[in-house]
């Protein structure tokens, strides 16, 4: 089992920032990547962005190429989702997901362990 833990949603103005964290833990060893998805009301869960386990690799939803960045943080087994130029259309709650596979990992269907969600609201 692998345990996720979200923090750091909020309100924000638009074109505000926010940070979002995860910090994992438990077999993190079985993890090879990590990813944000985020679900809107009346909306199917999306793809925000992904992180191999390593830090190698960086894969985005072509929305949030050049606003959004995922890093990774070793030492912490923390996962960063850190959001600029935030939209109202960024509504949403966001989740963080783990993966035992290195491909398609813009695909939700690839996790296997999810958070609990944290709410990310931009007013307009």
């Amino acid at each position: 089992q692998v345990q996720l833990v979200e923090s750091g949603g909020g309100l924000v103005q638009a074109g505000g920032s926010l940070r979002l964290s995860c910090a994992a833990s438990g077999r993190t060893f079985s993890t090879n990547a990590m990813g944000w998805f985020r679900q809107a009301p009346g909306k199917d869960r999306e793809f925000v962005a992904a992180i191999w386990w390593s830090g190698s690799s960086t894969w985005y939803a072509d929305d949030m190429k050049g606003r959004f960045t995922i890093s990774k943080d070793n030492a912490k087994n923390t996962v960063y989702l850190q959001m600029n130029s935030l939209k109202p259309e960024d509504t949403a709650v966001y989740y963080c997901a783990a993966s035992g596979e290195l491909r398609r990992i813009w695909d939700a269907g690839v996790y296997d362990y999810w958070g609990q969600g944290t709410q990310v609201t931009v007013s307009s």
